[in-house]
């Protein structure tokens, strides 16, 4: 089958790859149909992950058709069944798949010797992000096998396109949980750093859950855009504003009820002094993570308010303003999205009309051209938002 492939940072290729095969009793072979660049295979591509290997397939927002069922596949799924496939993997039976927390299953992730190196802790497998996670093939392929696939996949009905429910499998749920850290209340005003895809359901998920305000701070005036067309979102550009000076004027000195980190470990909020000063660290193998959008929204947030850093991290970061963290009560809560548990009131919400996640679609492209597509979304041309892959 072809399927796209991390080659070395910097570059992919579609290549030849072996077709999938049942490996435990409740895996599925899936024929996909749509698959997604998302900005954290960005983090791949960039080569800031130490465990990828020439030929691991990438991505891990996809969708298909089930054309094979291991034995053990519970829950009534069929050959033929249409299915979009969360992120994280999991089994559904550990302690963690129990309280919701699927992203952090135990039982997924065969190299969690290395990701307990690295974090502590493992964290779920992810498809197609690196041997940290698993070393799973990922979706941006013509076939994926899919382990646990009676937990991870949601079937689908036809009357609903590709592009209205592919990005239940990570993109729009880990804008919803977002929000939902927060906490919102009604009135609340809430910031959102970083203006792509998980920033643009970040928004419109705090407006479904009561925010009066949701402002969206980037520097790319087709993102800002999108945000306030789509999202009904105000909108901060912080290469042409003080980011701190606005949010405090236009929140009568208070800061926002919450913020959203969702930017992540590649964020650009910053003076240009302490963006040099994170590159150069980087460069050092002294920090791995640029969290400039991080720090600005804890110095941003009102006191006794709440962060939410959804954008991904992968290591360790310098100039952690703990002391404003600490003195003014802030509250951080973080996670990779526990998919699963979202996928199933999502779609509910797209049936009802409340939904419309295809509005991110700028670019849908054949899987043969992924290459083009992963440069059109780094470098940002065209106005690109987000990539689907068509194999």
């Amino acid at each position: 089958m072809r399927a796209n492939c991390w080659i070395a940072p910097n570059r992919v290729a579609v290549e030849d790859v072996p077709d999938p095969q049942i490996v435990n009793p409740r895996d599925a072979i899936v024929r996909v149909t749509s698959s997604a660049i998302c900005g954290s295979d960005l983090h791949l591509l960039d080569g800031f992950s130490p465990a990828m290997r020439r030929g691991d397939v990438l991505g891990h927002e996809f969708m298909g058709e089930i054309v094979e069922l291991g034995p053990g596949v519970r829950d009534g799924f069929r050959v033929g069944d249409r299915v979009v496939v969360g992120f994280p993997i999991a089994c559904g039976d550990c302690a963690s798949c129990q309280r919701g927390l699927y992203s952090l299953c135990e039982n997924s992730n065969p190299n969690a010797g290395i990701a307990e190196l690295a974090m502590g802790h493992s964290p779920a497998g992810i498809y197609g992000y690196s041997h940290l996670l698993g070393g799973y093939a990922g979706g941006q392929a013509q076939y994926v096998r899919v382990p646990f696939a009676d937990v991870g996949a949601l079937k689908v009905d036809d009357d609903l396109s590709d592009e209205q429910v592919l990005f239940l499998s990570d993109v729009l749920p880990t804008g919803y949980m977002a929000a939902e850290l927060c906490d919102i209340t009604p009135g609340d005003t809430v910031a959102v750093w970083g203006a792509g895809p998980v920033g643009q359901f970040a928004a419109v998920s705090a407006f479904l859950l009561g925010a009066e305000r949701v402002i969206v701070i980037d520097r790319y005036p087709y993102r800002l855009r999108m945000a306030g067309e789509k999202a009904g979102a105000e909108t901060i550009n912080y290469e042409e504003t003080d980011v701190l000076d606005a949010l405090r004027e236009t929140t009568a000195g208070r800061g926002p009820d919450a913020c959203i980190d969702a930017a992540g470990m590649e964020s650009h909020h910053a003076s240009a002094a302490l963006y040099a000063y994170d590159r150069v660290k980087q460069a050092a193998r002294l920090e791995t993570d640029r969290p400039h959008a991080l720090r600005e929204a804890i110095l941003s947030c009102r006191n006794g308010g709440t962060i939410a850093a959804i954008g991904a991290y992968g290591g360790f970061i310098d100039k952690f303003p703990m002391g404003s963290f600490m003195n003014r009560s802030l509250t951080m809560r973080s996670g990779q999205a526990h998919v699963q548990r979202y996928m199933r009131p999502l779609l509910d919400r797209i049936r009802r009309g409340q939904l419309d996640p295809s509005f991110i679609i700028t670019h849908t492209m054949r899987l043969d051209d992924a290459a083009e597509g992963y440069d059109i979304f780094k470098n940002k041309q065209d106005e690109c938002m987000k990539v689907v892959l068509k194999p």
